[in-house]
């Protein structure tokens, strides 16, 4: 059944993705017609001379990286969500359960009101985040190893318990700040924002989206034997403790660089994963490309939202997000027919 809702879902969320991000690239302070967009894409894909120099500058060089990087975000967030769930076997787990997102925040923090590496900009930021979000993800790791290994209840308390104390120490740190104006930055960066991406931020997110959903696609069958639990798992050959490292690890790095790149954007890794089991089912093979797309189009969409609503400022993605995934996801658990690994 999976296979054949995976066949028909497939396609069709793609070409909404692609009509998405054209209309979406049109949105912002000044909208640019749709067919002008297109314009601008056709010449620069077949390699040709821009008519207009300032809307080229304007589509090109501004707003489709935005828009890739949202669906790479979206994307990522999303599948680390369903892999997530299924490693703590948990409905309510989300892509930054291991205190990655909170830990980023702190090398965020450290970064911003620190003023130390004012000049390096955006790459300074994202690898604060990403080294605290690594640091986090391996205190987690040690902890609960040392407790007694990656038991579900084990990583939800271990990250838990961590996840608040980065928390605390990234409000410390802002607290702390004598800059009004660098307090309201690590705010907008915690509340998740695409608005500094560039081409050249978007390389290494892709490749890290991309390998991570092929490893989870390679395993996929192991996936759904450990959704049933490490004992079911072990009985049809699934080292499920050697699985769990492994999932960990891949986790830790995947969200670890896409929080780097986008700040702390909620509610797309837990409400996502539902929707797309709704779409497909829960057998990972097709659970995991219906939610990478789902994920793609829903902060394609939502970035776009944050451009307008309020324009010429901008609200944080991650406002908006959750604001749409709560009441999206009570509806989703309301469905009779839901049921989490089953449907």
């Amino acid at each position: 059944m999976s296979r054949a809702r995976l066949v028909i879902a497939v396609p069709l969320m793609g070409a909404l993705l692609v009509a998405a991000m054209v209309v979406a690239t049109g949105f912002g302070a000044e909208n640019v017609p749709v067919p002008s967009v297109i314009e601008v894409l056709r010449r620069r894909i077949g390699g040709l001379a821009p008519e207009d120099l300032g809307l080229d500058t304007i589509v090109w060089q501004l707003r489709v990286p935005r828009t890739v990087l949202a669906a790479i975000v979206g994307a990522g967030l999303a599948v680390a969500g369903a892999a997530m769930q299924t490693l703590v076997r948990n409905p309510l787990a989300d892509p930054y359960l291991l205190g990655v997102s909170s830990g980023a925040g702190v090398g965020a923090a450290a970064v911003i009101t620190s003023g130390v590496f004012a000049g390096a900009g955006m790459w300074a930021l994202s690898a604060g985040a990403l080294s605290g979000a690594l640091v986090a993800a391996a205190a987690v790791f040690l902890i609960a190893m040392a407790q007694g290994g990656l038991t579900p209840l084990r990583l939800v308390l271990t990250g838990t318990v961590l996840g608040s104390a980065f928390a605390a120490l990234s409000s410390y740190l802002i607290f702390r700040s004598s800059e009004p104006a660098a307090a309201q930055s690590v705010l907008f960066w915690l509340l998740g924002s695409l608005s500094g991406a560039d081409w050249t931020r978007i390389l290494l997110p892709a490749c890290v989206v991309g390998v991570s959903l092929l490893a989870l696609l390679i395993a996929a069958n192991w996936l759904d034997a450990l959704n049933l639990g490490a004992d079911a798992a072990a009985s049809v050959g699934v080292p499920a403790r050697e699985l769990r490292i492994a999932l960990f690890v891949l986790l830790a790095v995947l969200v670890g660089v896409l929080v780097a790149v986008s700040g702390g954007i909620g509610f797309v890794g837990l409400v996502v994963p539902h929707a797309a089991r709704l779409l497909v089912g829960p057998r990972h093979r097709a659970l995991l490309p219906a939610a990478a797309l789902c994920g793609a189009l829903f902060l394609v969409v939502a970035d776009a939202a944050t451009r307008v609503l309020v324009r010429p400022t901008e609200i944080p993605v991650g406002v908006l997000t959750g604001l749409i995934g709560a009441p999206a996801f009570l509806l989703l658990m309301g469905r009779r027919r839901y049921r989490f690994g089953t449907a």
